[in-house]
């Protein structure tokens, strides 16, 4: 007993024997020194401790080069330079070779990432106290900063940059790149988006509501958000806000968490825990988020978020919502054999179908999507407006006490009687007596009863039929009448309907014309709030006042800053007019192939481009909505104040009902900018409006109208009857300078027109399967800047 005491004594008193050192921890690492994985002691630190940085253990053998606080509970992350592709846990090393370049190496010496900053300079490698790891020049100077390539994480005095993102967790405890992004917009505006390996799409700020509805603003293209060490956080679209901890003191952080919510937290040094300091409460709503939930997954509070299947459906994955639901049955295209299932108050955002969306009965909206093998379902309104809403995907489920939506999934009639059969009515075993059996009782009893009350219920039934029948003509006269004469309709994308008199008014008797197309003329205007409007008088529509409004609805919901916004409508009998915001320049064309003085500059040229682009790839790929421009061409191309492209004319074949299910009733665009495939009876698709805009780009160079091209040899004899075979021709040959316009004067910056000529070639090629889609094209313009 005594012995085990004094050894226990010798054990703890400061005389025994000295522990093996502990290695000092890094302030700084020189060109030719690592830190190893196997040395867990072995890491960075910041002047006063604040932060760490060394290899952070993700899983049970693999490694991050990681940054974390050093003083949270849970060293929490900030910051992981390999997230995606950790290394081994036994002979992988950080290391800052003599060249320059820190490097990170996994366990087979492969190279897992690296700075690339090669230099003849003499650099190490520090963490200083805000959280920033960088490599320093001996005067100070940064050759390259962790601040410039967040993850999921930014930090106080970090700069948040146009092309700067954060990258949420894939899970609690899963540091892969997860489906949840922060960055800025085309639109100059910061936005959350749901970006998973299937779909896209933004959920806040709220998508159904304007960039200036939400309080941001798109008009600063500078892009740079921060947050300052008091915990106020700023942003060129106007997104400002406070912690609720303002002030010095509390370390803190903003993080893009993995369930799609973006949080301020700040840290309790005390007990190293975080509070939430703030949260977009009352602009983003947890259910909102997209994916969350996954396919045919309804989102509802219960109290909290909680993902639900929908009857007849189960879970994709037990562990993982995301997935989503799958159902127990198979859908035909038969829609005889086709019936389906009432959700009530749910609604599935977005992925709506392009048709008919207001002003519809419940009937009409189910039968059309029974007859439309892509509608997998819709939601009706029951606010009394006739919306329908016919679904091609059903994601983003959401179920609220207050929803005026009834949502339908369509299911096959046999699952629509086992569901029904289900959900009978029942109370107890012992209660329950067969209808059957009741019925074989009683047979002798009321047959003769049951004839005299059908007889009579069979003429009750024909004289309420007539009665009906001439109470609902009456009644959808009066309703037709409410709706054409009804001042202001204010629609639910923020637009509004207005009245002939008013346009009447506006124009000044439709007096002063500023354009004429193949869809109707445009008069200038003037609202009587002050706006200048351009009014387009549409001629040839045909389509009821139903159907013009469901068209309009959905070009009124498209919204980019490269596109001329719908501000309203009039829909009056026979008169059928758009109101568009007016754009200050006129169309392209004008500039473009005048004469006049004031020539477009290259620069000008280039940016005309890249804007164009950008509102054309919108239409294809990041609307909800499907759109085809189908007449790309300088006239359709607008310039604001800043000679900022606006790209004009969008949706005008769903007004004319020129889309048939085979494709277009007749032959749309303007000589010398169709494609190919209009003269050959193929199926038109976005190729189609790829190939126009290549055009648009080859009259950017040249100064050439592709409608009026005329081009000779030396002799004078005519060689060229397109501007696309001249162009393709001299730039083969190495002759570029001929088919530059002579009133550039910026002939020096070479890369610019030979990208705008490389670009648009490509663009033109006669095979649509090798023209790039215009997302594609953005970026090719966008690195030729």
């Amino acid at each position: 007993m005594f012995v085990s005491a004094l050894l226990f004594y010798f054990l703890l008193s400061p005389s025994s024997a000295p522990a093996e050192p502990t290695p000092p921890q890094l302030q700084r690492l020189t060109q030719g020194g690592s830190i190893s994985v196997e040395d867990q002691t072995q890491f960075l630190t910041s002047p006063d401790g604040t932060f760490s940085s060394g290899f952070y253990k993700v899983g049970n053998n693999s490694f991050c080069y990681s940054i974390w606080f050093a003083k949270s509970a849970d060293k929490t992350v900030v910051w992981m330079a390999n997230r995606d592709n950790p290394v081994n846990g036994h002979q992988s090393k950080l290391i800052l070779k003599a060249n320059g370049n820190l490097v990170l190496t996994d366990a087979d010496g492969s190279l897992t990432w690296s700075t690339n900053t090669i230099t003849t300079e003499q650099v190490e490698l520090r963490l200083l106290e805000n959280g920033n790891l960088v490599l320093m020049n001996q005067i100070g100077g940064f050759i390259w900063q962790s601040f410039d390539s967040p993850t999921d994480t930014l930090l106080p005095q970090q700069q948040f940059l146009k092309n700067s993102t954060l990258v949420s967790m894939r899970s609690p405890s899963t540091y892969l790149s997860g489906f949840y992004f922060l960055k800025f917009n085309d639109d100059n505006v910061l936005n959350l988006i749901y970006n998973s390996p299937s779909l896209s799409s933004i959920y806040w700020p709220d998508p159904g509501r304007s960039v200036f509805d939400n309080g941001r603003t798109r008009y600063n293209s500078s892009r740079v958000a921060i947050l300052n060490d008091m915990g106020r956080f700023e942003s060129t679209d106007n997104l400002n806000f406070n912690a609720t901890d303002y002030g010095f003191g509390p370390k803190r952080r903003l993080t893009m968490d993995y369930d799609g919510i973006l949080r301020l937290y700040s840290l309790v040094e005390s007990t190293g825990t975080w509070n939430i300091s703030w949260l977009p409460m009352g602009q983003l709503d947890a259910c909102l988020v997209h994916g969350l939930c996954g396919e045919f997954g309804i989102c509802s509070y219960n109290p909290f978020p909680t993902c639900t299947c929908p009857p007849g459906f189960t879970r994709n994955d037990a562990s993982d919502w995301s997935k989503g639901c799958k159902p127990s049955f198979n859908l035909s295209c038969d829609s005889q054999n086709l019936d389906f299932m009432q959700v009530p108050r749910t609604d599935y955002y977005g992925y709506d179908l392009v048709g008919y969306t207001r002003g519809v009965s419940i009937e009409t909206c189910r039968n059309s999507c029974l007859k439309n093998c892509q509608c997998l379902g819709f939601g009706y309104s029951m606010e009394g407006f006739g919306q329908c809403f016919p679904k091609g995907a059903l994601r983003n489920g959401n179920l609220k006490p207050d929803s005026i939506i009834l949502m339908h999934i369509k299911i096959p009639k046999e699952n629509r009687v086992a569901e029904m059969k289900e959900g009978d009515l029942k109370c107890s075993a012992s209660e329950l007596v067969p209808t059957t059996q009741v019925y074989a009782e009683n047979k002798a009893k009321f047959r003769y009863m049951g004839l005299m009350i059908g007889f009579v219920g069979v003429v009750g039934f024909i004289e309420f039929i007539f009665i009906g029948f001439g109470w609902w003509n009456v009644f959808r006269k009066r309703v037709n009448e409410e709706l054409v004469n009804m001042g202001y309709i204010v629609l639910a994308m923020g637009f509004k309907r207005f009245t002939y008199a008013e346009m009447n008014r506006a124009t000044r008797n439709f007096k002063q014309v500023i354009g004429k197309g193949g869809f109707g003329t445009v008069y200038k205007g003037e609202l009587d709030d002050g706006r200048a409007v351009a009014v387009k008088r549409l001629e040839g529509v045909l389509q009821g006042e139903a159907e013009f409004w469901a068209e309009v609805s959905i070009i009124g919901k498209i919204n980019h800053k490269n596109l001329v916004k719908l501000w309203g409508f009039c829909a009056e009998k026979k008169h059928k007019m758009l109101v568009y915001e007016f754009v200050k320049n006129g169309s392209l064309d004008k500039l473009l192939f005048s004469d006049a003085s004031e020539t477009l500059g290259l620069e000008q040229r280039y940016e005309i481009a890249v804007g164009t682009a950008k509102g054309l790839s919108y239409l294809h790929e990041e609307c909800l909505e499907w759109v085809l421009h189908c007449d790309v061409k300088p006239q359709n191309i607008l310039l604001d104040e800043g000679l900022e492209a606006r790209v004009a004319d969008f949706g005008m074949s769903k007004l004319f009902g020129e889309i048939k299910e085979s494709g277009f009733s007749r032959v749309r665009g303007t000589r010398g900018y169709l494609a190919p495939e209009w003269m050959t009876d193929q199926k038109i698709d976005a190729k189609a409006d790829v190939y126009s805009f290549g055009i648009v780009l080859l009259e950017l160079v040249s100064g050439k109208c592709a409608s009026k091209f005329q081009a000779s040899s030396a002799g004078g004899a005519q060689r060229y009857s397109n501007l696309v075979g001249w162009m393709m021709e001299s730039v083969e040959q190495g002759k570029i300078e001929d088919v530059i316009d002579s009133r550039l004067a910026e002939r020096q910056d070479g890369l610019k027109i030979e990208t705008l000529v490389r670009v648009g070639l490509l663009c033109v090629k006669e095979d649509r399967n090798l023209r790039p889609p215009m997302s594609r094209v953005v970026e090719l313009l966008s690195s030729g800047l």
